[in-house]
C-alpha cells in the first residue's frame, strides 16, 4: 500500500492484445484517475526515429532521438514534435520498429523518467504498458498483469482492423511476445506482487470490476 501522500498508481502490464488499453481506460474513468498509455510513448519515439531515417537498431542515434523528442500523449492523440502521429504510430512501419526501439536501454531510461514525472505532476494515475509494475513503479498501490491466449489476442486485434488477417496478427503477436520477454532492458514479466488476470474469457466490464474491487 502506498504511503500517506504518495501518488496513487495502478500499474497494468501485459502483452499486446491482452486488453490493457481498454481495461485501463475504463478503470481510470471508474475511479476518476488520470490515464497513460506508455506504449504510445515508445511508438512515438519509433515514429520519430523512422521519420529521421535512422535504423531502429542503431542504438546511439535512436537514444538521441528519445532524449530530444517532444512527446504529448493523451487518451486519443500522440503528438510527436508537434505533429499528430496518432494514426501513424499504429501503422505497420512503426509496429515493425517499436520492439527494437523499446529494447534500447537508453530509450527506456528516458521514457521511465518521463513516466515518473507524469505521475508526480498528477499525483497518481492508471498506467499501462509492459514494465510499469516491474520497473517504473514497483511500489505501485496495485499491480495487475493482464494476459490472454495468443489466439484471443489476435482476434481482438483483427476486430479493431477488419482489413488484417488473423493468422498474420497472431504471428506478429508471438514475435512481439518473444522480443519483449527476452530483451535485456525491462523485459515483459509479471511484476513481484502483481495480480495475474487472464482476460481470455472475461468481458471488459468483468475485468474492470475486478480491478476496481482490488484497488478499493
Amino acid at each position: 500500500m502506498a504511503g500517506s501522500g504518495a501518488p496513487r498508481v495502478i500499474a497494468i502490464d501485459g502483452p499486446a492484445g491482452s486488453g490493457k488499453s481498454t481495461v485501463a481506460r475504463a478503470v481510470a474513468d471508474r475511479l476518476g484517475l488520470h490515464y497513460l498509455d506508455t506504449g504510445a510513448m515508445y511508438r512515438g519515439v519509433a515514429y520519430a526515429v523512422l521519420r529521421a531515417g535512422i535504423d531502429p537498431t542503431d542504438a546511439g542515434p535512436v537514444a538521441d532521438v528519445a532524449r530530444n523528442v517532444t512527446l504529448a500523449v493523451t487518451r486519443s492523440h500522440c503528438m510527436v514534435d508537434g505533429e499528430d502521429a496518432s494514426t501513424a504510430i499504429r501503422g505497420p512501419e512503426v509496429t515493425g520498429a517499436v520492439s527494437a526501439v523499446a529494447a534500447n536501454p537508453e530509450v527506456r531510461l528516458e521514457m521511465v523518467a518521463r513516466q515518473r514525472a507524469w505521475v508526480l505532476e498528477r499525483g497518481g494515475g492508471v498506467m499501462e504498458g509492459r514494465d510499469i509494475g516491474s520497473v517504473v513503479f514497483p511500489d505501485a498501490e496495485l499491480k495487475v498483469y493482464l494476459t490472454a491466449s495468443p489466439e484471443v489476442r489476435a482476434r481482438r486485434r483483427a476486430a479493431e482492423d477488419p482489413g488484417v488477417n488473423v493468422d498474420s496478427v497472431a504471428a506478429d503477436i508471438r514475435r512481439r511476445d518473444e522480443a519483449d520477454s527476452s530483451r535485456d532492458a525491462s523485459p515483459l514479466v509479471a511484476a513481484d506482487g502483481a495480480r495475474v488476470m487472464d482476460t481470455s474469457e472475461l468481458t471488459v466490464d468483468g475485468a474492470v470490476d475486478a480491478i476496481v474491487e482490488m484497488f478499493r
